[in-house]
């Protein structure tokens, strides 16, 4: 006896596709059954002819609580991440204050409960004060997270002795620690040299070589160290050729974002300050290697670094470009975003729930109950429709940035339905079970 059976639907997991009815009870997948088979179950699902995909799983996200609610909330975003169908959203940790202590973690875990509309993990900062690990340990955050450079001092590790010493810190810990790929010396000597204020004294001060030196020296300490690193997002081409050079020497994984794969330097001309974060936009041809990348499977995840601003923030005047607040809103397009790529034909459906669904469970700690259609695993899933197409529009966005730089775009499905943990949360672009969501740990 089944709560719940989703019938008719071809389930696509990163394995590839799979003609199978899903049984559902208390909120995880309990049998896949052959179509048509009789089973009792107290509901039914008819999504004949629609694709059955796990949820998606955000790996880079920004929620902005506490202390940046003006931004986004854990309301807000989470509605926004139900509404494109990432089930589960991953926290970073730099609001206000930033997430540094087990205290401000347990605080944060507080905050959100009976708040988010979908599954949240959050993230912790690693500081200087590599004593606090310990207890943050304790509360298995899905990760931790280690910056070298454009940060405050106290969570600036800027050089190879100081990267590396924060990573044996975890030896013999079953974590991960995210690493932004900076170079703060080539941040300073660029801003001592260009006081311009110009989009290309920005792209100067974060060039590929920071973004390629950050790379190699996160993995030659995390061999050292013997520890588990994600790089964050990378996006030159120099980046990716020391990714591919160097990524088996240890136990990393790497990620990018969708407005890197689709968006290049001259788009500041038209979208501006709408596109401005960091790492900054490149050339054509850095976009280019990096699709190429993506193609050829060398890229693990792509996660949204979904950061959003309030608009009056982004439209007011600054006396430099690198001085408007940096980042976009994405969890709400993340996945239709993934779909252009498929249709473009970069990657295919499969590849979509590998890079934003499977590989993200897997990495950070919740492989064993997210990112996959299987028996045991939580009932989070989107039905899609391949035969209706969908548009992005800036009207349709609930983050409370008002905007999303894929407006206009059209791909071909639309999403219908949500469910996370066997409860169908939206249906037909409208959040109708609020509020049910969980903060997910670490895996031990």
């Amino acid at each position: 006896m089944f709560e719940t059976l989703i019938r008719g639907a071809t389930i696509v997991n990163a394995e590839g596709f799979e003609r199978r009815d899903v049984g559902i009870t208390n909120g995880r997948i309990v049998a896949l059954v052959a179509p048509g088979e009789t089973a009792s179950t107290g509901t039914v699902f008819d999504a004949a002819g629609a694709y059955l995909l796990p949820g998606l799983v955000d790996a880079h996200a920004h929620l902005r609580e506490p202390g940046l609610t003006h931004k986004e909330d854990f309301s807000s975003g989470t509605h926004a991440a139900a509404l494109g169908g990432v089930t589960t959203v991953l926290d970073m940790p730099t609001d206000e204050p930033w997430t540094a202590t087990a205290e401000q973690l347990a605080d944060k875990m507080a905050m959100a409960e009976a708040r988010i509309h979908v599954d949240v993990g959050l993230q912790t900062v690693i500081s200087r004060k590599l004593s606090r690990i310990p207890g943050l340990l304790d509360l298995a955050p899905v990760s931790f997270e280690l910056f070298t450079a454009d940060v405050p001092d106290d969570f600036l590790f800027a050089t190879l002795d100081a990267v590396a010493e924060a990573l044996r810190t975890f030896a013999g810990t079953d974590t991960l620690i995210g690493i932004s790929p900076g170079d703060q010396s080539i941040l300073a000597g660029s801003t001592m040299r260009d006081r311009s204020g110009t989009i290309a004294a920005f792209q100067a001060s974060r060039p590929p070589l920071a973004e390629a030196n950050g790379i190699a020296r996160a993995l030659v300490a995390a061999t050292s160290a013997e520890t588990r690193i994600h790089v964050r997002q990378i996006n030159s081409e120099l980046g990716v050729e020391t990714w591919s050079r160097l990524r088996g020497i240890a136990d990393a994984s790497v990620e990018t974002t969708p407005q890197n794969l689709f968006f290049n330097a001259g788009d500041y001309e038209m979208q501006g300050a709408n596109l401005k974060a960091s790492p900054p936009l490149r050339s054509p041809h850095d976009v280019d290697a990096l699709r190429a990348a993506l193609g050829a499977g060398l890229i693990d995840i792509v996660a949204t670094d979904h950061a959003p601003h309030a608009p009056a923030e982004k439209a007011a005047p600054y006396a430099a470009f690198a001085d408007i607040p940096g980042g976009m809103p994405g969890l709400q397009t993340l996945l239709q975003a993934m779909l252009k790529l498929v249709d473009e034909g970069l990657i295919a459906l499969p590849d979509l729930v590998r890079l934003c669904a499977r590989n993200p469970a897997e990495r950070f700690g919740l492989g064993r109950r997210k990112g996959k259609i299987a028996s045991g695993y939580d009932a989070d899933m989107l039905i899609l429709n391949p035969r209706q197409s969908s548009t992005i529009a800036n009207a349709d966005q609930v983050s409370r940035a008002g905007y999303t730089p894929f407006d206009g775009w059209t791909v071909q499905a639309r999403l219908t339905s949500v469910f996370l943990r066997g409860r169908e949360i939206v249906r037909e672009g409208k959040l109708i079970d609020p509020n049910v969501g969980n903060i997910v740990t670490r895996e031990s």
